[in-house]
């Protein structure tokens, strides 16, 4: 979810439900110790819970990064082992990691000793050809026995050379099994499923095996998709805001992210084009909200007439 999930993203999505983890798009150590890491690691305090991903494979610069992420106050670190970009690949993290357990746990054992909150770890089923399960499964234990308890399993295979991100979002095949394994082989840890999710009838059927699921793509595209997430997993009271009034409490915020002379409103308001699917007039909502010569303005009253147009969103 790199350049998707930044903090106007999450900001907005913790408008559709209060208790759903929210995760930071992939952040390098090297960005954070070698950048600015105000401009890496700030957010807004309505986002909890909220965990930071980090990309990385030096023990010392996870470490690091980790103590800097629970100051912040982030609710849970992250190690990406999924990515398999080769842009990623030539920093020697993502995917690939999967071939060193050693390394991985080493930087998992290092966070763990500077921090106190969780320190978890996101990952493939396997790598380019190796399509054994036993592959994930010695991944998984050799973790595991670094203190690490929770495991996210994007359950398909990453092809590290010759297919792009997206081709390997949808040609390895899925093996949800793999997961459903994993849970039966270490059910003391927290095993959660993630890849190809987009229902909640599919959501309720892992939890008969999992304990949780991370939707990614499904919930940037299909945002209203979360509005189920509280009362249906979290027994909280039902959603009962409208679209429409989920717009109308982004504009203050719009309007002071660029009152600042921060991001400008494209930048924000491009995570909300999938608000209104499934609605007569979402795709003229989208086109008037794509226009980013209109919204150079910065005003978000243009949000709020866009939005008022359609007579379903109310």
């Amino acid at each position: 979810m790199l350049d998707w999930t930044d903090r106007h993203c999450r900001y907005f999505h913790r408008q559709l439900t209060k208790h759903t983890w929210l995760y930071t798009e992939m952040v390098t150590t090297g960005s954070i110790i070698h950048g600015d890491p105000n401009r890496q690691l700030d957010f807004n305090d309505a986002e909890h819970p909220v965990a930071l991903q980090l990309g990385g494979s030096e023990p010392d610069e996870l470490a690091k990064c980790a103590q800097l992420g629970e100051q912040w106050g982030y609710d849970e670190i992250n190690i990406n082992c999924g990515c398999p970009s080769e842009r990623v690949q030539r920093g020697a993290f993502g995917a690939c990691l999967m071939a060193e357990p050693g390394l991985v746990a080493d930087g998992v054992k290092a966070m763990r000793d500077v921090t106190d909150i969780d320190i978890t770890v996101k990952h493939r089923i396997g790598i380019d050809d190796v399509e054994s399960y036993d592959f994930v499964r010695d991944f998984v234990g050799t973790i595991a026995e670094a203190g690490c308890s929770t495991f996210i399993v994007h359950a398909r295979n990453a092809i590290l050379k010759g297919l792009s991100p997206k081709e390997n979002r949808e040609i390895p095949p899925l093996k949800y099994a793999y997961a459903y394994r994993l849970k039966q082989d270490f059910p003391q840890l927290e095993i959660i499923v993630n890849g190809g999710v987009r229902t909640l009838e599919e959501i309720d059927e892992h939890l008969r095996h999992l304990d949780g699921v991370m939707i990614g793509r499904e919930a940037y595209h299909n945002p209203w998709l979360l509005t189920a997430f509280d009362e249906r997993y979290y027994d909280d009271q039902p959603f009962c805001k409208t679209r429409l009034q989920v717009v109308e409490a982004m504009l203050p915020y719009i309007a002071a992210q660029v009152a600042t002379g921060g991001p400008r409103m494209n930048s924000i308001v491009r995570h909300m084009l999938g608000i209104m699917m499934g609605l007569r007039g979402a795709r003229e909502f989208r086109q008037k909200m794509s226009d980013a010569k209109a919204l150079a303005c910065g005003d978000p009253r243009l949000l709020w007439q866009a939005a008022l147009a359609l007579p379903e969103a109310a």
